[in-house]
């Protein structure tokens, strides 16, 4: 079986580096996201605010971690 070799990626919204899936942007469906601003992205819509986004993106972060 053939090796995958992670893609890093430079998400265009917040600057940072990522390997994964990336997210499509609710804000054009065409640009390629990083997960956390797709995360953040759908949370806006909620209508949830920065700061508990923030909280659910660490809390997401922290379960990938154990896993």
């Amino acid at each position: 079986m053939k090796e995958q070799i992670p893609i890093t990626r430079r998400c265009p919204k917040c600057g940072q580096e990522y390997t994964g899936h990336p997210a499509l942007s609710r804000e054009d469906s065409e640009t390629l996201i990083c997960p956390d601003c797709g995360t953040r992205e759908a949370l806006m819509t909620l209508g949830i605010d920065p700061e508990e986004q923030e909280q659910i993106i660490q809390a997401i972060h922290r379960y990938r971690m154990e896993v």
